[in-house]
């Protein structure tokens, strides 16, 4: 087994996080988690973040930094992120007002500039797909894969959502098996299995978890990561049943 744990995207927190940064995310590790995905930084300077998680015993597995950011903040970006002691940082969308063959093409150009820079500075620079992403062009060429074909694997890597992928028609392990070597960082969510596709828990909906956790225990895969963006009941109770059923795998 290749992992260094498993973390909680905090986006399924948002509102908690909002409400008392500090113990959403003790309440995190009480859960039993190694480590977190920041989606925000709770107001915290990276020293005074670094601290809180090393009292609480979480690591900071990654960092979802918004695409502007990267492209007029990078160097900021860069150096929160070796203070906090993270490796990772992930381009989490492209802005739904970008979604053009051309958008897609300046999209490569900034993760090759940004991932390079990365790269010198010991930080992985990883891009997170949703289902749009999978929609091929009028050449029948889809924009994840030509994002990357054309970016260079040494600089970007990939964090595939199963969700998305599975919601798109794609086989979440094919693409896992497809760039391993480019996958330090996975998401795992489950989707309902009725008309909605709303998100789910792990093992309670259509993802076929199982086969992908199976893939994922000889995979190079340092993080595997719980999200869930929406939940019917408390988001606490949800990512709980999650890791639950994952360690039970795992």
């Amino acid at each position: 087994m290749n992992r260094k744990g498993i973390a909680l995207q905090m986006y399924t927190l948002r509102e908690e996080s909002k409400k008392d940064f500090a113990g959403t995310l003790k309440k995190v590790a009480d859960l039993g988690f190694d480590g977190v995905e920041l989606a925000g930084y709770g107001g915290l300077t990276a020293n005074e973040l670094k601290n809180l998680l090393k009292e609480l015993g979480l690591q900071a597995a990654s960092s979802h930094v918004p695409l502007s950011s990267i492209e007029n903040e990078l160097e900021e970006v860069i150096r929160y992120q070796k203070e906090l002691g993270s490796a990772h940082i992930v381009c989490p969308v492209l802005p739904r007002d970008r979604h053009t063959q051309k958008d897609y093409e300046n999209l490569i150009a900034t993760l090759n500039e940004a991932g390079k820079r990365c790269y010198e500075e010991g930080i992985t620079l990883s891009y997170h797909n949703h289902d749009f992403e999978l929609v091929p062009f009028d050449n029948g060429v889809q924009p994840l894969e030509k994002i990357l074909a054309e970016t260079n694997p040494e600089w970007v890597k990939a964090e595939f959502d199963v969700y998305w992928l599975k919601k798109a028609g794609e086989d979440p392990v094919a693409w896992l098996e497809r760039y391993q070597d480019r996958t330090p960082l996975v998401h795992l969510k489950d989707m309902t299995t009725d008309g909605e596709q709303f998100f789910a828990e792990l093992g309670a909906g259509g993802v076929d978890i199982d086969s992908i956790v199976s893939h994922l225990l000889s995979a190079p895969v340092e993080w595997w990561i719980i999200e869930q963006d929406q939940s019917r009941t408390d988001p606490l109770e949800s990512i709980e049943k999650s890791i639950q059923y994952l360690k039970k795998r795992a």
